[in-house]
């Protein structure tokens, strides 16, 4: 019998990081739009989804983030190959770290609100004002207290309260990991300037409603980035959730251009 051997798939592949408390679900609806442009390959981040609460002996950092996704995305790449990055949040400022680590590997590099707060000096406002709710998330009463903390400052102050007793318990029962986030993040010893080494078509995201803090952030990371385009969305920090179909079409677009360019 003869068989003949299936082409292998041409399409570039696209790697998903999503926020903090979410999932690879949060970008279905992306996925299934580029579907039949890309291999889109979603991750979920540890501690999140289906993907096991990290176990790390020290201080927890965005390396251990990076090698968890590493091992997820090797079956679905060949050996060394490039692929297109999107990140949201935590996950943008994981897609940074990565980016930084292998940037021959990225083709673009698209995030929106990256809470990349340690690429600013101590002394700058915005970084001051993530200390200030890492500090009241570490000083709360209890879980459910700290989860109303983080919940209220990247939606609006009561949000929290207005949730199901079911969704507040979901999200309480991931603050643990939220803690070993801002961890990770705020003890990255990366700063601006060393962005000027990811040289690949980049798209900086963020909300009008968002909190300053990571408006400023976004602004100088579009300015630090050497081949950045900056583009500012309806919704705020949780508008790839909240205005799935805007930010949906901006990152395909974007895409769209930059994979002529790749």
């Amino acid at each position: 019998m003869i068989t003949t051997a299936l082409p292998p798939d041409a399409r570039p592949a696209l790697v998903l990081l999503h926020s903090s408390m979410s999932s690879r679900a949060q970008w279905a609806d992306l996925m299934a739009s580029l579907e039949a442009g890309f291999r889109c390959i979603a991750v979920d981040l540890l501690g999140y989804g289906k993907s096991p609460f990290p176990a790390v002996d020290g201080p927890y950092t965005l390396g251990h983030e990076v090698d968890a996704i590493n091992a997820a995305i090797a079956a679905r790449l060949t050996p060394g190959e490039a692929f297109h990055l999107v990140g949201h949040s935590y996950g943008g400022a994981t897609a940074l770290r990565l980016a930084r680590q292998m940037p021959q590997r990225v083709l673009s590099l698209t995030v929106f609100e990256p809470v990349a707060f340690h690429l600013l000096p101590p002394t700058d406002p915005a970084r001051r004002e993530i200390v200030a709710v890492v500090d009241a998330i570490e000083r709360a009463a209890s879980p459910h207290d700290a989860t109303r903390v983080f919940i209220d400052y990247w939606n609006r102050e009561g949000v929290f309260d207005t949730l199901p007793a079911a969704q507040q318990q979901r999200f309480t029962s991931q603050i643990a990991k939220v803690r070993l986030d801002f961890e990770a993040l705020l003890g990255e010893p990366a700063t601006l300037a060393d962005l000027q080494a990811l040289t690949m078509p980049a798209l900086v995201m963020s909300g009008a409603a968002s909190p300053a803090s990571t408006r400023r952030l976004a602004a100088e990371l579009a300015a630090a980035l050497p081949n950045a385009a900056a583009a500012q969305t309806k919704g705020g920090h949780m508008a790839p959730l909240t205005h799935a179909a805007i930010v949906n079409e901006m990152i395909a677009g974007f895409l769209a251009g930059a994979e002529v360019d790749a």
